[in-house]
């Protein structure tokens, strides 16, 4: 059984109802709101009998009020279900610890093996087996930073590398001077 303010929580409206409201007198539904306008959030009236059978040369006109909006529609609103929390921290899959290179220049608008042009400040890079477009969080352990980069591209193609990055994640890491460093790599999800 829910509460009073449970009710209302709910989006639920209480009318009050007194017992004038049925008297034996009247013959029309005292729950119409059609029938009865809204004069004061107490109290339903009825509407005046002055048209009530309109002879068939009258154009048939209502007097009756319907409920203002806001009441129609706290009645026929439904409550919003609450959204899902999204994991805001990626899973890791798998964590390799090796060496990372980078590549830039000379590379620049060749396409990668994905098909994408190579552009400089791109955060991808390419690795020999992850699939394209693979999430990976990349930590340079020389200096602490850290990147999510997507793989876009095949290689390295050095035998000790685990990775080859692009322009823009190597410098974001800290290693297009040193052109090389040893790195943490966390395959996502």
């Amino acid at each position: 059984m829910l509460s009073l303010p449970g009710l209302a929580a709910a989006g639920l409206v209480l009318i009050p109802v007194v017992a004038s409201d049925f008297d034996a007198r009247d013959t029309t539904d005292p729950l119409d709101p059609m029938v009865y306008a809204t004069t004061s959030v107490d109290r339903l009236e009825p509407p005046s009998t002055e048209n009530a059978f309109p002879s068939p040369t009258q154009p048939q006109t209502s007097k009756a009020t319907p409920l203002p909006s806001t009441d129609q529609q706290t009645l026929h609103a439904l409550p919003n279900p609450p959204k899902a929390k999204r994991n805001e921290t990626p899973q890791v899959i798998r964590v390799v610890t090796g060496e990372a290179s980078w590549y830039g220049p000379g590379f620049y608008g060749n396409r990668t093996a994905s098909g994408e042009v190579y552009r400089p400040g791109t955060m991808t890079a390419a690795h020999r087996s992850l699939p394209f477009g693979t999430q990976v969080r990349v930590t340079n352990l020389w200096n602490g930073r850290s990147a999510v980069i997507r793989i876009n591209d095949r290689g390295p193609f050095v035998d000790h590398r685990i990775i080859d990055l692009g322009h823009g994640a190597a410098n974001s890491l800290g290693l297009t001077s040193s052109g090389i460093a040893k790195v943490r790599m966390e395959i996502l999800r």
